[in-house]
């Protein structure tokens, strides 16, 4: 057994694990059920988080390599009663069906959106690139990812003062 400090969420955590645990299994194990196992081999984007900044699969990453660093699931962004602008576009664009690979779809758009708040459609197509979808056809997808882009520049637009 080893112990492992992350940040999940923006909330300090500290963990017991065995080496071989990967970040997807330890996620879960401690209720961050939006982790998906799909694959376990890092094709279909299921168990996507972002780790420091950056979108990766979990099922991929073994969670001594994640000692020390931060982690954001879907369960840090929103949920049913406030959902976070990027589930709202989700959901509204009809871009989640059966769900499975929403969370990690969401989270891929966010860290594209953290660095680039006007993606061309091969932006949106390179940083969803390995996120899996068998229900959508990935229109409603790339709709709601536009429509997320547009909802969150404005949401950053200062308010005009009235004097």
């Amino acid at each position: 057994m080893m112990q492992v400090e992350l940040t999940i969420n923006g909330i300090r955590k500290t963990f017991e694990t065995q080496p071989s645990e990967t970040l997807l299994e330890l996620l879960r194990r401690n209720g961050y059920t939006s982790v998906k196992f799909g694959c376990g081999e890092g094709a279909c984007g299921a168990c996507t988080v972002i780790l420091n900044g950056h979108p990766v699969n979990s099922c991929l990453v073994l969670t001594g390599l994640a000692d020390g660093k931060s982690v954001e699931t879907l369960e840090g962004l929103g949920d049913q009663h406030k959902p976070h602008l990027l589930q709202e576009a989700f959901m509204e664009t009809g871009a989640i069906q059966c769900g499975f690979c929403t969370p990690g779809m969401i989270l891929a758009t966010k860290a594209l959106l953290d660095g680039n708040s006007r993606p061309s459609d091969e932006d949106i197509r390179r940083a969803l690139d390995g996120n899996l979808c068998r229900c959508t056809g990935y229109e409603q997808i790339f709709d709601a990812v536009k429509a997320a882009a547009r909802r969150l520049r404005a949401a950053k637009k200062p308010k005009a003062s009235s004097k």
